[in-house]
């Protein structure tokens, strides 16, 4: 537990929120989420990842973005753990332990559902 998968794959983190909390993130030049305070992590995704938790947590919304980010921006620790927790054969997820540093954000893109509601995979910036 706590290893990135495969280290050939795209190394850059995703992170899905809403314009409007990206706006004041990029204001006070650190992400925070709610999650932070009460489970002590920030959830993120790997691109090929990041449409299964839009899917379940978002389907239908069309206010969100996302946020591209390089972990070498990063100034706290991401571990690679279980999306179900307490399941050990659960896909692993990065959580990144810390708030996220607005200059970590390398990009930032429209997240758009398809028109049945659902999340595909994201292209590239």
């Amino acid at each position: 537990m706590g290893t990135e998968p495969d280290a050939s794959r795209d190394t850059r983190l995703l992170h899905i929120c809403t314009d409007a909390e990206w706006a004041a993130a990029a204001a006070t030049g650190e992400y925070r989420t709610a999650d932070l305070s009460t489970t002590g992590f920030i959830h993120l995704s790997a691109p090929e990842q990041v449409a299964l938790p839009a899917n379940r947590l978002y389907a239908g919304r069309a206010d969100l973005v996302l946020l591209w980010i390089d972990p070498a921006g990063l100034t706290a620790p991401v571990r690679w753990e279980p999306g179900v927790p307490g399941d050990p054969d659960a896909m692993l997820f990065p959580h990144l332990y810390g708030p996220l540093p607005v200059p970590a954000v390398i990009a930032v893109t429209a997240y758009r559902p398809g028109p049945d509601g659902r999340f595909t995979a994201p292209v590239a910036p």
